[in-house]
């Protein structure tokens, strides 16, 4: 009976131990999912990767059980010791095994989970919310102030809307802002001086306090506005009595991993608002019938109506002309923590509102270009989803001042507010130098600015283009943007003369005939500046004698290698929309795609990857596990081909290369072989956020979309450097940011991420931001490169279809400008295919046209790494990809054949551009080389290890000394 109870105390200690820890695995990964950081799919991954290391725990509990079943008859000696020993080899084995897990497997979310980060100073704090609240100031855009009743005398203000008591301070997802140490309404119009009525504030708040979800993984498209029948007479009258000013605010919610409802009584929408908000065929971006009705009593019983439009998406706002007593309106998309303070100080007057519209504001989403081509599409005959860009370079603002040039009346019909459009409480004039042309090509003016109102206030100088138009020919809009700033704060009767520089090549097209080139044709360019992007203030012609081809013999003087056709094969057999003839293709260009067939050839070149070989060459296999005593804080500063990179890179093990090139979720690992420290990248667009580490102080900064609003380029290079800034003081060298993907349709669901419809405005505000970074040695990731411009199958195998002139003019020239204009040495790769190529192994993306014609060094990161079944390691590194954005290494995220001497070549080049881009970081601004590589994690564990020891040590000691006691006295 004894040595039964023995055996069942010696195997209830094994099982407790093996409960305690998995108990401690599933709060570790419980927490991880609860934090959004990791999938049920991604914890699948890493259980089928890590299991195989508890087999031998399982084998040696299975021997000890046996054992101690078998020869529980033995010797009471004998016992004592299989017993001891049992438990001793036990917890020997389980802390060699937890050990290995933690520093292989797990290594990477370990990196993250346990990182300690330190905290922004307060001074950084304090001038991170003085820009934040500059943004608002500026980039917050009065669109109506009828008979110039803004800024307000009322003391009182009724503030009607549900989402006045839960604003939107930015998007969700990677780049999302939550309302944390915030400024709300409220406090805003408190903090100006203004009283609000409580009554409708706790209405609103009893209504309903949070806001619905819309999120990766679900998405609940509920307006929570009140129906007319629940404002009562008595809520109705009280406020009446308050004052007769009433401030409207609504909201419009977007994120990633979802686009906005084109029609919300599709299939698959959810919706639990009020019955009959809307009907079938009525989208996101419309007024809901709550939202009407509210506005219709807010505007029967109060004399002067101001409406706040908080949204990052471009909403139907004819309803602004329709109510008689809307005297004023404003948009703000998402103004970060500190940003909503702009609001109040905007209706006193003691800001004056100088932003402007971002993207086009049409009258009807339905009618316009893309709406037809945004969405789910699938091939009938694979597995692939497909968008068309149908409009080809006629995105936004270029379609419609092309389309209506000479149409003022149906322009107006189609357009309420233009891109580029905001007023002021002030009046300014606008008058255009003479243009002057340097032998080098440049193209030089002055604008002189005058406030001729009688307030202060700042103005935008808006500079376009025409280019000469032949029918059938070369596709051009009629207005481009080219340049732009932003004044000072002048004062009444003040004057300030911006003086502008122009490089004529950027006047001109890329021509895809004869192999492909940036072509200036000759003839008389218009150079204007505008209000915005339809009423000229002023006019001057550029005159081009003979046309100009900028190919092999004449290279633009901003590329590094000759610009050629690199995407012809991404337009695939689809209509894209012409000028020609006055766009006489329009309908078939731009309606609803068929049933469409993928092609053989098409198919299997999108599984078959270019310059992946695995078979065995004769091909030298590259040095690896040199001993060359080659730090790489050493390369710090040097150039990118210095002959010491070949040296510090001989010294590198496969291992090594295969560990920096996996695991780059989040982080770069380090590497003892070359004294590599291990670095942080963090998330997103708005600031640096982690799931995975808390109480973080960094800012959430106004959304991108309320950034470019502002149109001031120091303004954005200010972001920057505030986010580098805490990066650098906090120990976070790698940001997820900017995003500069183009608002190609009003329904995108990361509008609020990126800048504009537009791609000059999108790429000055994106260079400013990453130069501003990078002064602070944080290196900016620009994504998503590229032409991942909705989200509806992002993740899906979609296939994005596009004329080479709009790949070139629109959605690559904002990277194209980070690099030259911004110098940055970080991008993140899209999920979708340009074309029948993934963007994360595309070479005439990644190699031919990133590093061959722009010049760029540095390293290139996937997205969040899904598999897929197309996402592969392999794949990537082969075509200009080096890092995965993964922290566990499945789903094809490490790299296989690595025998073979092209796949160890190809990650030898990727960890290249990682190592050149991180030891030009913060990270090694007073690195030496000497310092510890071990984290404070791992010197835990270390620690835990030698406790361990320790344990064993005495336990053993106690073994010996129980037994002297029990069994050789006796024998004594």
């Amino acid at each position: 009976m004894k040595k039964n109870r023995s055996l069942i105390i010696t195997l209830s200690a094994i099982v407790i131990a093996l409960l305690a820890v998995a108990g401690i695995g599933y709060i570790f990964i419980s927490n991880l999912i609860k934090q959004g950081v990791v999938t049920m799919n991604d914890i699948m991954t890493t259980i089928n990767k890590v299991g195989t290391y508890f087999i031998p725990i399982a084998i040696i509990l299975v021997v000890i059980i046996i054992a101690l079943i078998v020869f529980r008859n033995r010797s009471k000696k004998f016992n004592f010791w299989l017993k001891w020993e049992s438990l001793v080899a036990f917890f020997l084995a389980l802390v060699l095994t937890l050990n290995i897990v933690v520093f292989v497997p797990m290594s990477a979310l370990f990196n993250l989970n346990f990182a300690k980060l330190d905290q922004v100073s307060a001074s950084t704090v304090a001038q991170s919310n003085n820009v934040n609240e500059n943004i608002a100031n500026e980039g917050t855009v009065l669109l109506k102030n009828t008979n110039n009743y803004l800024p307000i005398n009322a003391k009182n203000i009724n503030v009607f809307g549900w989402a006045s008591t839960n604003p939107l301070y930015g998007g969700t997802g990677s780049g999302g802002a939550v309302g944390a140490n915030s400024v709300d309404i409220y406090q805003s119009l408190k903090d100006a001086g203004f009283k609000t009525n409580d009554s409708l504030s706790k209405f609103y708040t009893k209504y309903r306090k949070t806001r619905p979800d819309i999120s990766m993984m679900k998405q609940d498209w509920t307006l929570p506005e009140p129906a007319r029948n629940d404002y009562s007479n008595k809520l109705v009258n009280k406020a009446k009595n308050f004052s007769d000013t009433a401030l409207v605010v609504l909201g419009r919610s977007g994120g990633e991993g979802a686009d906005l409802p084109k029609d919300m009584g599709a299939k698959g929408v959810t919706y639990n608002g009020n019955k009959g908000d809307f009907k079938k065929g009525d989208n996101y971006l419309q007024l809901s019938k709550s939202e009407r009705d509210m506005l219709s009593l807010v505007n029967s019983n109060f004399k002067n109506v101001i409406v706040l439009i908080n949204a990052s998406n471009p909403m139907e706002l004819g309803f602004l002309n329709q109510y008689k007593n809307i005297k004023g309106a404003l948009w703000m998309s998402g103004p970060g923590q500190k940003g909503f303070s702009a609001l109040g100080k905007i209706l006193k007057g003691t800001v004056n509102p100088s932003g402007r519209t971002v993207d086009t504001y049409a009258r009807d989403l339905n009618k316009t270009p893309t709406y037809n081509n945004v969405g789910d599409f699938q091939y009938t005959n694979a597995s692939y989803k497909y968008v068309n860009y149908v409009e080809n370079i006629y995105v936004g603002y270029k379609f419609y001042e092309t389309y209506y040039q000479n149409n003022n009346a149906a322009y107006d019909q189609a357009v309420q507010y233009p891109f580029g459009y905001g007023l002021s409480y002030t009046k300014f004039s606008q008058s255009m130098g003479d243009i002057k042309q340097s032998v080098n090509g440049k193209i030089h003016f002055n604008v002189t600015v005058k406030n001729t109102g009688k307030v202060a206030g700042k103005d935008v100088v808006q500079t376009y283009y025409t280019a000469p138009y032949t029918n059938g020919g070369t596709e051009k809009a009629s207005t481009n943007l080219i340049d732009f700033a932003k004044t000072k704060n002048l004062k009444p009767g003040e004057s300030q003369t911006i003086p502008f520089t122009l490089d004529r090549e950027d006047l001109a097209s890329y021509n895809e005939n004869n192999g492909g080139a940036y072509v200036l044709d000759k003839g008389r360019y218009q150079i204007q500046i505008k209000s915005d992007a339809h009423d000229v203030l002023g006019s001057k012609d550029y005159n081009v004698p003979q046309t100009v081809t900028y190919n092999s013999d004449n290279k633009r003087s901003s590329d590094k290698k000759v610009a050629k056709n690199e995407f012809g094969y991404a337009e695939g057999n689809v209509d894209y929309l012409s000028r020609k003839n006055n766009f006489a293709n329009y309908s078939q260009a731009t309606a609803a795609p068929g049933k469409e067939q993928l092609s053989q050839n098409m198919q299997q070149g999108a599984t078959n990857v270019k310059n992946v070989q695995y078979k065995k060459s004769n091909a030298k296999m590259p040095t690896t596990n040199a001993n060359n005593n080659v730090k790489l804080a050493a390369l710090r500063g040097k150039s990118y081909s210095d002959p010491e990179w070949n040296k510090l890179l001989d010294q590198l093990s496969v291992k090594d290369m295969n560990n920096l090139i996996t695991y780059g979720g989040y982080q770069t690992v380090g590497l003892n072989s070359v004294d590599a420290q291990h670095t942080y990248d963090f998330d997103g667009p708005s600031g640096l956020t982690s799931f995975m580490v808390k109480n973080m102080n960094t800012t959430a900064f106004p959304a991108a979309a309320m950034i470019a609003a502002t149109w001031n380029k120091n303004l954005a290079k200010d972001r920057g450097s505030m986010v580098g800034k805490q990066g650098s003081e906090i120990g976070v060298t790698g940001w997820y940011g900017p995003a500069m993907n183009l608002h190609r349709n009003a329904f995108a669901g990361r509008n609020f991420e990126y800048y504009s419809e537009d791609s000059i405005l999108s790429g000055y505000m994106a260079a400013n931001e990453i130069a501003g970074a990078k002064k602070h040695g944080v290196y900016a990731y620009m994504k998503h490169f590229a032409l991942n411009d909705q989200e509806t199958n992002r993740t899906n195998k979609l296939m994005t279809w596009s004329s080479e002139q709009a790949i070139r003019e629109d959605y690559l020239k904002p990277f194209e400008m980070a690099v030259k204009d911004g110098g940055a040495t970080a991008t993140m790769s899209s999920f979708n295919f340009i074309g029948n190529k993934w963007s994360g192994a595309n070479s005439n993306l990644l190699q031919n046209v990133l590093r061959g014609e722009w010049g760029y060094r540095g390293l290139v990161e996937t997205d969040y790494f899904m598999g897929a079944g197309y996402m592969l390691g392999n794949t990537g590194i082969a075509n200009g990809n080096d890092l995965m954005l993964s922290t566990n290494g499945e789903m094809g995220a490490n790299i296989t054949h690595t025998d073979n001497p092209q796949t160890v070549k190809n990650m030898r080049n990727a960890s290249h551009n990682i190592l050149y881009t991180v030891v030009n970081s913060a990270a090694y601004k007073n690195d030496k080389g000497n310092q510890s590589l071990l984290l404070p994690w791992q010197k835990s564990v270390i620690q835990f290890d030698i406790i361990a020891a320790v344990i064993v040590i005495v336990l053993q000691g106690i073994v010996i000394v129980l037994y002297r006691r029990k069994y050789v006295k006796k024998v004594n």
